[in-house]
């Protein structure tokens, strides 16, 4: 199969309907995009491009992304993201390990100029008017290639790591998406994060595999901006990390009766949790049915915690979604039972199988079926899962073992604190010893170590309580949320 096929049908059924709308506006049809997907591919087959053949994606985020996505396994060859913001050096070492054929990029992109043994190809008008418009209905006949993409997930060592996902495997993540997030062709998702991001790449493909609109509104924007757009063109669903959803917060107004998006009937993110008063607030005054997506660019996702959850269960990651099947197991492969802490382990037919050239990190996270992707946890007698923290960034002071997001949770209920991280560093007494790094809700209302300390005496064991806390204005975080505990430490006063 190929993925691709989905969007010549929906051009004859749904042809005049929107396909993509721009920021300005202006969009394309079902019946345009295909026939600008069938151009590109065939052009890719013009310039040499072969089946199975690995090519860059190199571009901004805009239609033509959106093009490229199909038009890539149109012609037989495998998509390699490439983030348009990386400098010229991160684009080559990435294209050194992977090896593409050819790599789309925006004309003005310096890039372009970087010699290899890649083709580049520069999308331009000249790219774009290059092979006249293809018969209306006249069907291209699309490669068999199993392969549709290299998802690239963080790597150990500069490169980033690339399961390769399969057309039938990304099919069964649009499953996933059918049923647990209830897209479908009548939708309108609002793509406003990058198109480089896994989980956004994956909407957006869904939303026109499925004959639905995507409304692009990447950023940078300001949160006014972006809301008015999403009013204007009547979106249905829209995902954003939790960094964006507090800048959404500090918006003004917006109740249960008159939300702050109008039409919206899904908001969900995916990445690090929300405080529970976060998630209550986004229901009551932005959309009242919220999700939290927990899952991996290598495995897709594993569970979902909806709005209709019990708050009993707030801090949780919610409960497997459609088709997967979750375990906690101990360095031994043994099953743990409920309320035990283990090592995370998923699997469904959406899981990626390994890792592109890459058999040493294959053979630790792909094993007998199951994903492993570095996560602690536990579930509980109801089958929720609660992440206690990345199983590298586990603390071991004096022979106990201490989960940051424990201590990270605790924090966070304190009435001051809008974020925390916790994070251990070398001592010669304990093996480990625990710091904090905190971020206040107001700097004008500010709370010092000592009353931190008092505040951790009432709700952890003494063991547990941080020996130093740092005050930041920020924390360093990765695109999706997720924060870069490694950067921390170097934040660290010396």
């Amino acid at each position: 199969m190929n993925l691709s096929d989905a969007i010549y049908k929906n051009s004859i059924r749904r042809s005049d309907f929107p396909a993509i709308v721009e920021p300005d506006g202006t969009y394309l049809s079902y019946m345009e995009y295909e026939l600008a997907v069938q151009n590109w591919a065939i052009l890719l087959q013009k310039v040499g491009v072969k089946n199975g053949d690995i090519i860059g994606v190199n571009l901004k985020d805009t239609s033509d992304h959106l093009i490229a996505l199909f038009a890539v396994p149109r012609s037989g060859s495998v998509i390699l993201p490439f983030d348009w913001r990386w400098t010229d050096d991160e684009k080559r070492r990435l294209a050194n390990f992977f090896r593409p054929k050819a790599i789309l990029s925006e004309p003005d992109d310096t890039f372009l100029e970087v010699d290899g043994f890649w083709k580049h190809i520069a999308v331009d008008a000249n790219w774009k008017n290059s092979l006249g418009k293809i018969d209306a209905g006249k069907q291209f006949s699309s490669s068999t290639n199993p392969n549709l993409l290299l998802a690239l997930s963080s790597g150990t060592t500069g490169t980033p790591r690339g399961p390769m996902i399969t057309h039938q495997q990304f099919l069964a993540r649009f499953l996933i998406y059918f049923i647990s997030l209830s897209f479908s062709e009548r939708d309108r998702y609002l793509c406003a994060t990058p198109l480089y991001f896994g989980g956004c790449r994956g909407y957006c493909m869904c939303t026109l595999f499925s004959g639905g609109t995507v409304l692009l509104y990447p950023p940078p924007y300001d949160v006014d901006s972006l809301v008015s757009f999403a009013n204007k063109y009547s979106a249905t669903r829209c995902f954003l990390v939790p960094t964006l959803l507090r800048r959404l917060m500090c918006i003004e107004g917006g109740s249960s009766e008159n939300p702050v998006f109008k039409t919206l009937e899904l908001l969900f993110s995916t990445g690090a949790a929300l405080h529970a008063e976060e998630r209550a607030e986004l229901m009551d005054r932005f959309c009242k049915h919220y999700i939290n997506f927990y899952g991996s660019t290598d495995g897709g996702g594993c569970t979902t915690l909806g709005w209709d959850d019990p708050a009993s269960v707030a801090n949780s990651v919610g409960k497997p979604v459609f088709g997967a099947e979750l375990q906690i197991i101990d360095p031994s492969n043994n099953l743990l039972p409920s309320g035990r802490i283990g090592r995370i382990r998923y699997k469904h037919p959406g899981t990626a199988n390994c890792y592109y050239n890459d058999p040493e990190a294959s053979a630790k996270t792909f094993v007998d079926g199951w994903y492993l992707p570095g996560d602690l946890g536990w579930v509980n007698e109801d089958g929720y899962l609660f992440i206690a923290g990345r199983e590298s960034d586990m603390i071991i002071r004096g022979g106990a073992n201490i989960y940051p997001s424990e201590i990270e949770h605790t924090l966070m209920n304190n009435e001051k604190v809008l974020e925390s991280a916790v994070v251990g560093i070398p001592s010669r007494e304990f093996g480990e010893e625990i710091i904090a790094f905190i971020i206040l809700k107001d700097e004008k209302n500010k709370i010092d170590s000592k009353e931190l300390v008092k505040f951790c005496q009432k709700h952890l064991a003494p063991y547990k309580i941080p020996k130093e806390f740092y005050f930041l204005k920020a924390l360093p975080k990765s695109g999706v949320g997720k924060v870069l505990k490694k950067e921390l430490e170097k934040l660290r006063p010396k």
